[in-house]
């Protein structure tokens, strides 16, 4: 005897797909302001000529249900038949039980539709062996056009390499960048040249770049809040930014580390990945060790303490940089910085009262801010990004490295009122390298008013940039379809 009757997940199906009663009901889900993954997951569903199932991957809360919904009602803008368009949601304690085909089988029965069926299944990890019915799906089902999401994606990207080769693609949706907070809240936006790029601002003369920079002045607040509060639309929404916060360690942070990830990977101690979590927190942004850690963590195996970080990145909870080498054989090796993927989770967590008073503080999180931001803007291309430390000299640091087959690109935060460097400092050195094969730098500032070129001789002139300006341009610039061409 089935364990879940047909018409529980009839039910279940029925509640969910209130579209095919009424089809504006799809309103009352979609939010008007679209993420630019939302251009990128409907390009790959309707592509013509290349049929690809689309799998959207990333943190609870950032947006993906959001992002199907808004695609479900602009299908059924263009007439689509809402009879044609199907959503579930493994998380349901119902259809958790079941699996993929079951649930295509019996929306199949409910209604004779003809044409292309538009599949949306949201945390599609939860139920099991999902990458084979995807792959049948795809393989048997030419009239199905599948969009899936999952807030772990260790499991995502691995049946993505088991299955979903050829079949479909995994896109993963990091928090919102300054950029689409500001576009969020409606914000006016800063009068700019046409199809500015960041690249461009070393071209610009002092007096340029002045008026340029000056014109982000009434964003000032909103920078700090998005610091605090974070990329996560409806704590971005909330007009109680102390409660967002709690919101921000119950919903986002306990649940992806006490279900989440307890219940898709093997964790033999929820206490302990607990600790660790607040430990990556304490330590964000420093270079990572798994053997203090382990010493330091109930003196526990450095075995299980790497397999607690593959599941809290698989998680989307952190990212890890890799050191490399800039034109340089005494490169630091095989130790990772931590980044948490949004400075307001760890702000969260460790539940600092005045955070933008510390300075220690916000350098850590406008760091994490820029390393989330370029990862997310050189997403799907060959860029290679990580950080550069001299092995023999550990305080000759530069925070972010971008490396394409024709560019190497620097990125140094000194997020404080004094952003002076010294000819000494690794940024220095290596733009003066003409053998380190640098191509641009940028040395990421705090005030407006600290910007232009470092007063240093470098082959390579180091572009000193306020955050905000920084990071709202590389936000827009993905907006606009310029990602990976800084």
């Amino acid at each position: 005897m089935a364990i879940v009757s047909d018409e529980q997940i009839i039910k279940a199906l029925r509640q969910y797909n209130t579209w095919w009663r009424s089809q504006s009901a799809i309103k009352e889900e979609s939010k008007p302001q679209k993420r630019f993954a939302y251009y990128e997951a409907l390009k790959m569903l309707k592509h013509k000529s290349i049929r690809r199932f689309v799998i959207l991957s990333g943190v609870r809360r950032v947006g993906k249900t959001t992002i199907m919904y808004q695609i479900m009602d602009s299908l059924i803008e263009e007439g689509v038949n809402p009879r044609n368009i199907l959503y579930a949601t493994f998380d349901n304690p119902i259809l958790k039980l079941v699996n993929v085909e079951s649930v295509l089988s019996i929306y199949e029965s409910l209604y004779p539709v003809e044409g292309t069926k538009y599949i949306f299944f949201d945390e599609i990890q939860y139920t099991d062996n999902w990458e084979l019915w995807m792959k049948v799906i795809y393989d048997s089902r030419k009239d199905i056009r599948l969009i899936a999401t999952g807030s772990a994606s260790p499991v995502l990207e691995k049946g993505s390499t088991d299955s979903g080769t050829g079949r479909w693609n995994v896109l993963k949706i990091p928090t919102m960048s300054f950029y689409e907070y500001c576009m969020l809240l409606g914000l006016e936006e800063p009068e700019l040249p046409e199809n500015l790029r960041l690249s461009g601002l070393v071209k610009m003369n002092r007096g340029e770049l002045g008026d340029l920079i000056s014109r982000f002045t009434p964003l000032k607040n909103h920078f700090n809040r998005y610091l605090t509060i974070g990329g996560f639309p409806e704590l971005v929404l909330s007009d109680d930014d102390m409660y967002a916060q709690r919101m921000l360690r119950e919903d986002v942070v306990d649940k992806v580390i006490k279900r989440d990830v307890l219940s898709l990977f093997n964790i033999r101690s929820p206490l302990l990945m607990e600790k660790l979590f607040l430990y990556l927190c304490m330590n964000s942004t420093e270079i990572f060790n798994a053997t203090t850690a382990a010493k330091e963590l109930e003196n526990t195996s450095v075995s299980t303490i790497d397999s607690y970080i593959e599941a809290l990145q698989m998680s989307n909870l952190i990212y890890l940089a890799k050191p490399m080498d800039v034109g340089s054989k005494g490169a630091l090796k095989g130790k990772p910085k931590i980044f948490i993927a949004d400075a307001a989770i760890r702000n969260a967590v460790l539940m600092i009262e005045d955070v933008l008073s510390e300075e220690k503080e916000l350098g850590a999180m406008v760091e994490t801010t820029v390393y989330k931001h370029i990862l997310s803007f050189y997403q799907g291309t060959a860029a290679q990004i990580g950080y550069f430390r001299k092995a023999k000299d550990n305080q000759k640091e530069v925070d972010v490295v971008i490396e394409l087959p024709r560019q190497k690109i620097l990125c140094e935060v000194k997020y404080r009122n004094n952003s002076h460097i010294l000819a000494s400092d690794a940024i220095v050195e290596l733009c003066r390298d003409e053998h380190s094969g640098v191509t641009g730098a940028f040395l990421i500032t705090k005030q407006l008013e600290d910007f232009g070129i470092a007063n240093h001789k470098t082959s390579v002139p180091i572009l000193r940039v306020p955050a905000l300006t920084f990071l709202y341009l590389l936000g827009k610039m993905e907006a606009e379809g310029q990602g990976g061409r800084l």
